[in-house]
Protein backbone atom coordinates (compact mmCIF):
# COMPACT_ATOMS: atom_id res chain seq x y z
CA UNK A 1 0.00 0.00 0.00
CA UNK A 2 1.32 3.44 -0.95
CA UNK A 3 1.72 6.10 1.72
CA UNK A 4 1.48 9.80 0.93
CA UNK A 5 2.03 12.93 2.95
CA UNK A 6 -1.05 14.20 4.78
CA UNK A 7 -1.47 17.99 4.84
CA UNK A 8 -2.64 17.92 8.47
CA UNK A 9 0.43 16.07 9.73
CA UNK A 10 3.27 17.36 7.55
CA UNK A 11 3.81 19.85 4.76
CA UNK A 12 3.23 18.05 1.45
CA UNK A 13 4.67 19.00 -1.91
CA UNK A 14 2.88 21.74 -3.83
CA UNK A 15 3.57 20.83 -7.46
CA UNK A 16 3.00 23.42 -10.17
CA UNK A 17 0.92 20.90 -12.12
CA UNK A 18 -1.57 19.32 -9.71
CA UNK A 19 -0.59 15.74 -9.05
CA UNK A 20 -4.21 14.85 -8.21
CA UNK A 21 -7.34 16.59 -9.52
CA UNK A 22 -10.81 15.76 -8.20
CA UNK A 23 -13.91 16.90 -10.09
CA UNK A 24 -17.65 17.05 -9.42
CA UNK A 25 -19.10 16.80 -12.93
CA UNK A 26 -22.22 18.92 -12.50
CA UNK A 27 -24.59 20.35 -15.08
CA UNK A 28 -25.40 17.50 -17.45
CA UNK A 29 -29.16 17.80 -16.92
CA UNK A 30 -29.18 21.58 -17.28
CA UNK A 31 -27.08 21.34 -20.45
CA UNK A 32 -29.73 19.05 -21.95
CA UNK A 33 -32.65 21.16 -20.69
CA UNK A 34 -31.24 24.27 -22.37
CA UNK A 35 -31.34 22.35 -25.64
CA UNK A 36 -34.82 20.89 -25.06
CA UNK A 37 -33.31 17.42 -24.81
CA UNK A 38 -33.99 14.67 -22.26
CA UNK A 39 -31.65 14.75 -19.25
CA UNK A 40 -29.99 11.51 -20.28
CA UNK A 41 -28.71 13.27 -23.42
CA UNK A 42 -26.70 15.51 -21.12
CA UNK A 43 -25.22 12.50 -19.35
CA UNK A 44 -24.26 10.96 -22.70
CA UNK A 45 -22.59 14.22 -23.72
CA UNK A 46 -20.88 14.25 -20.32
CA UNK A 47 -19.11 10.99 -21.17
CA UNK A 48 -17.50 12.77 -24.13
CA UNK A 49 -16.25 15.46 -21.74
CA UNK A 50 -14.71 12.75 -19.56
CA UNK A 51 -12.76 11.46 -22.57
CA UNK A 52 -11.39 14.94 -23.31
CA UNK A 53 -10.42 15.65 -19.71
CA UNK A 54 -8.69 12.28 -19.40
CA UNK A 55 -6.66 13.08 -22.54
CA UNK A 56 -5.87 16.58 -21.25
CA UNK A 57 -4.71 15.26 -17.88
CA UNK A 58 -2.39 12.79 -19.58
CA UNK A 59 -0.93 15.56 -21.76
CA UNK A 60 -0.42 17.87 -18.77
CA UNK A 61 1.22 15.22 -16.61
CA UNK A 62 -1.53 14.90 -14.01
CA UNK A 63 -1.07 11.56 -12.26
CA UNK A 64 -4.46 11.08 -10.55
CA UNK A 65 -7.93 12.11 -11.70
CA UNK A 66 -10.96 11.39 -9.52
CA UNK A 67 -14.45 12.02 -10.93
CA UNK A 68 -17.70 12.10 -8.94
CA UNK A 69 -20.14 10.27 -11.21
CA UNK A 70 -22.96 9.18 -8.90
CA UNK A 71 -23.39 10.09 -5.25
CA UNK A 72 -25.10 8.06 -2.56
CA UNK A 73 -27.77 10.78 -2.59
CA UNK A 74 -28.40 10.50 -6.35
CA UNK A 75 -30.66 7.51 -5.76
CA UNK A 76 -33.24 10.16 -4.81
CA UNK A 77 -33.53 11.19 -8.45
CA UNK A 78 -36.45 10.01 -10.60
CA UNK A 79 -36.35 6.23 -10.99
CA UNK A 80 -36.22 6.42 -14.80
CA UNK A 81 -33.20 8.75 -14.73
CA UNK A 82 -31.42 6.44 -12.29
CA UNK A 83 -32.15 3.46 -14.52
CA UNK A 84 -30.76 5.26 -17.56
CA UNK A 85 -27.68 6.34 -15.61
CA UNK A 86 -26.99 2.74 -14.62
CA UNK A 87 -27.44 1.68 -18.24
CA UNK A 88 -25.02 4.41 -19.35
CA UNK A 89 -22.51 3.24 -16.76
CA UNK A 90 -22.69 -0.30 -18.18
CA UNK A 91 -22.30 0.98 -21.75
CA UNK A 92 -19.34 3.18 -20.82
CA UNK A 93 -17.54 0.29 -19.15
CA UNK A 94 -18.17 -1.96 -22.15
CA UNK A 95 -16.94 0.62 -24.67
CA UNK A 96 -14.21 2.58 -22.89
CA UNK A 97 -12.06 0.06 -21.01
CA UNK A 98 -10.05 -1.04 -24.06
CA UNK A 99 -9.37 2.61 -24.94
CA UNK A 100 -8.22 3.32 -21.41
CA UNK A 101 -5.91 0.32 -21.56
CA UNK A 102 -4.35 1.43 -24.85
CA UNK A 103 -3.68 4.86 -23.35
CA UNK A 104 -2.07 3.52 -20.19
CA UNK A 105 -4.92 4.53 -17.86
CA UNK A 106 -5.63 2.56 -14.71
CA UNK A 107 -9.32 2.57 -13.76
CA UNK A 108 -10.70 2.21 -10.27
CA UNK A 109 -14.31 2.52 -9.11
CA UNK A 110 -14.85 3.59 -5.49
CA UNK A 111 -18.05 3.67 -3.47
CA UNK A 112 -20.56 1.23 -2.05
CA UNK A 113 -20.80 -1.06 -5.06
CA UNK A 114 -23.05 -3.59 -3.32
CA UNK A 115 -26.18 -1.76 -4.44
CA UNK A 116 -25.38 -2.20 -8.13
CA UNK A 117 -26.80 -5.12 -10.07
CA UNK A 118 -24.48 -8.15 -10.50
CA UNK A 119 -23.73 -7.47 -14.17
CA UNK A 120 -22.46 -3.99 -13.36
CA UNK A 121 -20.40 -5.26 -10.44
CA UNK A 122 -18.78 -7.84 -12.72
CA UNK A 123 -17.99 -5.23 -15.36
CA UNK A 124 -16.37 -3.06 -12.70
CA UNK A 125 -14.24 -5.95 -11.44
CA UNK A 126 -13.18 -6.87 -14.97
CA UNK A 127 -12.35 -3.26 -15.88
CA UNK A 128 -10.20 -2.79 -12.80
CA UNK A 129 -8.38 -6.06 -13.44
CA UNK A 130 -7.82 -5.30 -17.13
CA UNK A 131 -6.21 -1.92 -16.41
CA UNK A 132 -4.39 -2.80 -13.17
CA UNK A 133 -0.94 -2.68 -14.75
CA UNK A 134 -1.30 0.80 -16.26
CA UNK A 135 0.60 3.74 -14.78
CA UNK A 136 0.20 6.72 -17.13
CA UNK A 137 -2.90 8.08 -15.34
CA UNK A 138 -4.85 6.79 -12.36
CA UNK A 139 -8.51 7.41 -13.16
CA UNK A 140 -10.95 6.92 -10.30
CA UNK A 141 -14.73 7.04 -10.70
CA UNK A 142 -16.73 7.60 -7.52
CA UNK A 143 -20.08 5.81 -7.90
CA UNK A 144 -22.64 5.40 -5.12
CA UNK A 145 -20.05 7.24 -3.12
CA UNK A 146 -20.40 9.60 -0.17
CA UNK A 147 -17.68 11.18 1.92
CA UNK A 148 -19.38 10.29 5.19
CA UNK A 149 -19.85 6.72 4.01
CA UNK A 150 -16.14 6.59 3.16
CA UNK A 151 -15.04 7.70 6.62
CA UNK A 152 -17.50 5.35 8.32
CA UNK A 153 -16.52 2.31 6.24
CA UNK A 154 -12.86 3.07 6.89
CA UNK A 155 -13.51 3.22 10.63
CA UNK A 156 -15.47 -0.03 10.55
CA UNK A 157 -12.75 -1.83 8.58
CA UNK A 158 -10.06 -0.48 10.86
CA UNK A 159 -11.91 -1.74 13.94
CA UNK A 160 -12.59 -5.10 12.27
CA UNK A 161 -8.93 -5.62 11.42
CA UNK A 162 -7.79 -4.66 14.94
CA UNK A 163 -10.33 -6.22 17.32
CA UNK A 164 -7.80 -6.12 20.15
CA UNK A 165 -7.97 -2.31 20.27
CA UNK A 166 -10.80 -0.14 21.54
CA UNK A 167 -9.82 3.27 20.29
CA UNK A 168 -7.08 5.89 20.26
CA UNK A 169 -6.81 5.53 16.48
CA UNK A 170 -4.52 7.84 14.53
CA UNK A 171 -5.24 9.73 11.32
CA UNK A 172 -2.67 7.63 9.48
CA UNK A 173 -4.35 4.41 10.56
CA UNK A 174 -7.75 5.58 9.37
CA UNK A 175 -6.44 6.96 6.07
CA UNK A 176 -5.10 3.54 5.16
CA UNK A 177 -8.70 2.29 4.90
CA UNK A 178 -10.22 5.17 2.94
CA UNK A 179 -11.36 4.45 -0.62
CA UNK A 180 -8.56 6.62 -2.02
CA UNK A 181 -5.71 5.30 0.13
CA UNK A 182 -3.83 4.54 -3.11
CA UNK A 183 -3.65 8.24 -4.05
CA UNK A 184 -2.25 11.47 -2.62
CA UNK A 185 -4.74 14.03 -1.34
CA UNK A 186 -6.16 16.13 -4.20
CA UNK A 187 -4.22 19.29 -4.97
CA UNK A 188 -7.10 20.78 -6.93
CA UNK A 189 -10.85 20.29 -6.59
CA UNK A 190 -13.07 21.46 -9.45
CA UNK A 191 -16.84 21.71 -9.54
CA UNK A 192 -18.61 22.62 -12.76
CA UNK A 193 -22.16 23.87 -13.18
CA UNK A 194 -22.14 26.94 -10.94
CA UNK A 195 -22.81 25.34 -7.56
CA UNK A 196 -20.30 26.11 -4.82
CA UNK A 197 -20.29 23.20 -2.40
CA UNK A 198 -18.51 19.85 -2.15
CA UNK A 199 -21.69 17.78 -1.75
CA UNK A 200 -20.36 14.97 0.44
CA UNK A 201 -17.42 14.28 -1.89
CA UNK A 202 -14.02 13.28 -0.43
CA UNK A 203 -14.74 15.02 2.87
CA UNK A 204 -11.56 13.81 4.54
CA UNK A 205 -9.31 14.05 1.51
CA UNK A 206 -10.18 17.65 0.53
CA UNK A 207 -8.99 19.16 3.82
CA UNK A 208 -6.27 21.27 2.13
CA UNK A 209 -7.21 21.07 -1.53
CA UNK A 210 -7.52 24.25 -3.57
CA UNK A 211 -11.19 24.71 -4.53
CA UNK A 212 -12.22 25.95 -7.97
CA UNK A 213 -15.83 26.57 -9.01
CA UNK A 214 -16.95 27.38 -12.54
CA UNK A 215 -20.31 28.14 -14.17
CA UNK A 216 -19.36 25.97 -17.16
CA UNK A 217 -21.68 22.99 -17.43
CA UNK A 218 -19.86 19.67 -17.45
CA UNK A 219 -20.59 18.70 -21.10
CA UNK A 220 -18.89 21.98 -22.13
CA UNK A 221 -15.89 21.61 -19.80
CA UNK A 222 -12.97 21.03 -22.14
CA UNK A 223 -9.17 21.06 -22.15
CA UNK A 224 -9.08 24.87 -22.22
CA UNK A 225 -11.40 25.06 -19.21
CA UNK A 226 -9.15 22.61 -17.40
CA UNK A 227 -6.14 24.79 -18.23
CA UNK A 228 -7.93 27.80 -16.73
CA UNK A 229 -8.60 25.85 -13.54
CA UNK A 230 -4.95 24.82 -13.31
CA UNK A 231 -3.84 28.41 -13.93
CA UNK A 232 -6.05 29.52 -11.03
CA UNK A 233 -4.48 26.83 -8.87
CA UNK A 234 -0.99 28.01 -9.84
CA UNK A 235 -1.81 31.51 -8.59
CA UNK A 236 -2.73 30.22 -5.13
CA UNK A 237 -0.37 30.40 -2.18
CA UNK A 238 -0.44 26.96 -0.60
CA UNK A 239 0.65 27.62 2.97
CA UNK A 240 -0.62 24.49 4.75
CA UNK A 241 -0.95 26.41 8.02
CA UNK A 242 2.24 28.45 7.64
CA UNK A 243 2.55 32.21 7.12
CA UNK A 244 3.43 33.82 3.80
CA UNK A 245 6.76 34.86 5.30
CA UNK A 246 7.59 31.26 6.22
CA UNK A 247 6.67 30.17 2.72
CA UNK A 248 8.93 32.79 1.16
CA UNK A 249 11.79 31.85 3.48
CA UNK A 250 11.37 28.18 2.63
CA UNK A 251 11.44 28.98 -1.10
CA UNK A 252 14.60 31.05 -0.73
CA UNK A 253 16.41 28.12 0.88
CA UNK A 254 15.18 25.56 -1.63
Amino acid sequence: MAFFKSATREVPDAPRIPRHIAIIMDGNGRWAKKRLLPRVAGHVKGVEAVREIVRACIEKGVEYLTLFAFSSENWRRPAEEVRLLMQLFVTALEQEVDKLGRNGVRLRIIGDLSRFEPRLQTLIQNAEAATAGNTRLNLTIAANYGGRWDILQAMNRLAEHHPERRGAWTEAELEAYLSTSFAPEPDLFIRTGGEERISNFLLWQLAYSELYFTDILWPEFDAEALSQAIQSYQRRERRFGRTSEQLADSASHA
